[in-house]
């Protein structure tokens, strides 16, 4: 199939910017009468995308973005981290008169959806692997950020938090209370803030066994699993960071019906800051509504084509000490 044109071929037709071309495609103001009769001609020439451009060269707005969501519904209303950064959405969103349009993993062409004239942008979260979502809305104009490094990386810009040095500061602690076989339960390696956070673990274990590693998947099943997994390999272990304390839950329940007590046998931090567990734990706190609200108004500067933007943004993270390590 023969790819469509996209924005960064419509620019240098037109001899403008991409963000001019987006401001002219979404009707913003303060664009001169040249620059936007050559975005114009450039979009007539190239067919581009004639849905979308015909909506937007006529001056209208849907007054609506989405968030995207690439996981099935279940693990969306059951997992926190996802109602934080809904909330920071729409605490973003006040005062702005533009309505959230919220989209799970589910069959159709999600992308034909938010091409033809829906919503002003999307903002996605989640996503896994290679997913050709944010190429598709990027080179059909959409304006799109994604929440988290896109594992296939490209032009779209993204908001995520400091992974690499979270799952760091959360293992050196882990080494200063002086455990010695320290395991991870990792996040899914389809997604970068799996990668990242198995990275600062590897980082901070330097010198040290690193094959104590299982994979879980983001929810407390995956936890126990891994973990059930971790204490065949190793039955003497003493410490394990978990990638997400949803995933903690699960190998607090296996550490405990296994007769080992948090933490005077097994030291347990997690990450994130987000569930009630017994014992309290040692997490690495994201503000994950901050996270939200960053996102919406990298969303929103990029609808009203402002100039400048930073292609990214790293939000810092945090230790939490508690009572599990």
């Amino acid at each position: 199939m023969t790819r469509r044109p996209g924005i960064d071929e419509v620019a240098r037709l037109a001899g403008v910017s991409k963000s001019t071309v987006s401001r002219v495609l979404n009707g913003a103001p303060h664009v001169s009468a040249r620059a936007r009769d050559a975005v114009r001609r450039a979009v007539i020439q190239l067919d581009y995308t004639p849905n979308q451009a015909a909506r937007s060269l006529a001056g209208h707005r849907a007054n609506a973005i989405a968030l995207v969501v690439s996981e099935p519904s279940g693990r969306v209303l059951a997992d926190p981290f996802f109602a934080g950064v809904m909330r920071g959405v729409h605490a973003e969103l006040t005062g702005h008169r533009t309505q959230l349009v919220l989209m799970m993993s589910q069959p159709g062409d999600v992308g034909s959806y938010l091409t033809g004239g829906h919503v002003d942008g999307a903002l996605v979260i989640s996503l896994h692997g290679h997913d050709p979502l944010l190429s598709l809305l990027h080179d059909n104009g959409l304006p799109v950020v994604a929440g988290g490094r896109p594992l296939a990386g490209g032009p779209v810009p993204y908001v995520d938090s400091d992974n690499f040095t979270g799952a760091m500061d959360a293992t050196e602690h882990l080494i200063s209370l002086g455990s010695k076989r320290i395991a991870t339960i990792a996040g899914p390696t389809d997604m970068a803030v799996g990668l990242d956070r198995l990275s600062g673990w590897r980082r901070a274990m330097s010198g040290r066994r690193t094959d104590l590693v299982a994979y879980g998947d983001f929810t407390p099943e995956g936890g126990a699993s891994a973990m059930t997994t971790l204490l065949t390999r190793d039955p003497e272990l003493d410490a394990v960071f978990v990638a997400a304390d949803i995933m903690a839950l699960g190998a607090l329940q296996v550490l405990h019906a296994h007769g080992r007590r948090v933490p005077d046998d097994v030291a347990v931090v997690g990450f994130d800051d987000s569930v009630p567990a017994v014992p309290p734990l040692t997490t690495v706190r994201q503000d994950v509504e901050r996270f939200g609200r960053m996102l919406t108004w990298r969303l929103l500067a990029e609808i009203e084509g402002d100039e400048g933007l930073p292609p990214s943004v790293l939000l810092p993270t945090s230790l939490v000490v508690r009572t599990s390590a």
